[in-house]
């Protein structure tokens, strides 16, 4: 999937009204939940992860997920437009 996909997929996750920041995300049923949007975002960078279990919004276009085998990552969109996943420690 095109980077731009991406981009697009996390600007879902962004806009779904989330307006609180550094709170556990909850997710409404029948809607893509965040936490799934995370999981294919951290997926089509190659990175390890499962499903993401939780997330919790750092701020707007950054969030940190917890994944189901422990690893930790910050998912947001850069300064140029590009999303980013990095693994936090």
């Amino acid at each position: 999937m095109s980077t731009r996909a991406v981009a697009l997929a996390l600007a879902g996750v962004v806009t779904t009204g989330f307006g609180v920041t550094a709170l556990a995300v909850e997710e409404a049923p029948g809607d893509v939940s965040v936490t799934q949007d995370l999981t294919a975002v951290i997926a089509l960078h190659g990175l390890p992860c499962g499903n993401v279990v939780s997330a919790t919004q750092q701020g707007q276009d950054d969030y940190v997920a917890s994944c189901e085998n422990g690893n930790r990552y910050r998912v947001f969109v850069g300064a140029d437009g590009r999303v980013i996943v990095e693994k936090v420690d």
